[in-house]
């Protein structure tokens, strides 16, 4: 057909992915610095008093946790008396946790009726085509048939560069030339992979500014093109945000949700920023579901979220 190649995960392949790991507690390391850097420790007794209480609250709010995690972490160690048993690291762990642990949901790939569609979203820049790509790789090796389709038509470079990521995957692209309607390649590469018997249809979408109107509403016709091919067709809607734009992206987010609706995120660029706590404002704010995290480069790096890893990763090393 597409001599789309199937490669079956193993055990090692599953354990590397979906485990805790250096690489993630290496992703998290600017952080964690920023965050507990020379505050608190595993092996030594910790007064909490009042100047360490307002340094971890700035340090939690300059890493964009957000007022309201902020708020339970401090409640929660203020009432902890110096000879108390409960280590603080406990203590913050716990409040992490119940802001993470519900929106803790992997994405599930309905494949009763396919093409099941997978639409990426975000503003430029985020890493929706390296999303896409590693995505692509990892229900592969899953044993699914995966196609491309090129929607952002707006920048050459875009297509060309998951032209790329096809080639590299031995993945169909499904594409058209610069400046074509990107709702017709949706919906052609619908139609392609219903013909074809794709299990997944992975569609990339121009990087739309979240406060132009125009742009914006462009998106919603895109998201009908879906209902226009199958009022009954599988989907997601995936929105792809920076960790390193911090607030902006919670704004982000916001607003996509509002116009066409969001079902999972993606946080990317965790290993490059200090303010990765963006993840627990979304949490507590949104409450949308985190399908994954980006803590590196390496295609293995696009990790299915897991809180409490992530928390553990987080809380890691607390002597660096």
């Amino acid at each position: 057909m597409f001599g789309l190649k199937r490669k079956k995960s193993t055990e090692s392949d599953k354990s590397d992915q979906n485990s805790p790991s250096p690489r993630l507690n290496d992703g998290l390391k600017r952080t964690r610095t920023g965050i507990f850097g020379g505050l608190f420790s595993r092996t030594k007794k910790i007064k909490l008093g009042e100047d360490t209480l307002t340094e971890l609250e700035d340090r939690l709010l300059m890493a964009d946790v957000g007022m309201q995690t902020t708020d339970q972490v401090i409640t929660n160690l203020r009432g902890t008396k110096v000879d108390s048993e409960a280590n603080p690291l406990d203590l913050i762990k716990e409040v992490l946790l119940s802001t993470l642990t519900p929106v803790e949901q992997p994405l599930s790939v309905n494949t009763e009726n396919t093409p099941y569609l997978i639409l990426v979203v975000g503003v430029n820049g985020v890493g929706k085509t390296t999303t896409i790509g590693k995505l692509a790789k990892r229900l592969q090796n899953e044993g699914k048939k995966v196609m491309l389709a090129a929607g952002d038509t707006f920048r050459a470079a875009a297509i060309e560069q998951l032209q790329v990521w096809g080639e590299r995957n031995d993945i169909k692209v499904v594409a058209q030339s610069h400046g074509a309607d990107s709702g017709a390649v949706i919906f052609d590469a619908l139609a392609s992979a219903r013909a074809n018997n794709i299990d997944v249809l992975i569609a990339d979408t121009a990087g739309r500014l979240h406060n132009k109107d125009n742009l914006m509403d462009e998106m919603k016709k895109i998201y009908r093109i879906g209902n226009k091919f199958d009022e009954n067709l599988q989907r997601e809607v995936l929105l792809v945000l920076d960790a390193g734009t911090g607030q902006n992206a919670l704004a982000q987010a916001k607003q996509f949700n509002d116009v066409i609706g969001i079902d999972g995120l993606v946080l990317t660029k965790l290993d490059g920023t200090a303010k990765g706590g963006i993840i627990f404002s979304l949490a507590s704010e949104l409450n949308i579901p985190v399908r994954f995290i980006g803590v590196g480069e390496q295609i293995d790096d696009l990790r299915v979220f897991n809180a409490s890893d992530f928390i553990d990763a987080l809380l890691e090393n607390q002597n660096e």
